[in-house]
């Protein structure tokens, strides 16, 4: 569930990005709104899904998913060139996006680890029990 929610809140990042560029300095107020809304919905949604995958991926599945949507509207809508270097190097962050998706997100053995000195299995515990 957090990574479904972890693509949306990346795409409503593409649409708070791309509202913001169209709010023309937040005086556009349709856009502006927009901006608004989707900004802390994106958040929100970014906020849980912390509790459930470490930042480290989150982030960057996050901005690499919104950067390469963002670019992709860019490209359908007609305001960004299409290229062929710019559709390769946009596969790239898709490939980088869907590597980061399929790779374990600890090694069987820290699990172990923290297991047995009481840290649980998540990125919440961890930091709980640093912050002690």
């Amino acid at each position: 569930m957090a990574w479904i929610v972890l693509f949306v809140s990346a795409t409503l990042e593409t649409v708070w990005a791309t509202a913001l560029g169209e709010s023309d300095g937040f005086t556009e107020l349709r856009p502006t709104i927009v901006f608004a809304i989707t900004i802390a919905v994106s958040l929100g949604a970014f906020g849980y899904v912390l509790k459930h995958i470490p930042i480290s991926t989150a982030y960057a599945v996050w901005t690499g998913t919104g950067a390469a949507l963002t670019v992709l509207w860019g490209m359908a809508t007609g305001a960004e060139p299409v290229t062929a270097l710019r559709v390769l190097f946009i596969a790239g962050i898709v490939g980088c996006v869907v590597g980061l998706k399929l790779a374990p997100a600890r090694p069987a053995d820290t699990l172990r680890r923290r297991s047995r000195l009481g840290l649980g299995d998540t990125p919440r515990a961890a930091t709980r029990e640093i912050g002690r």
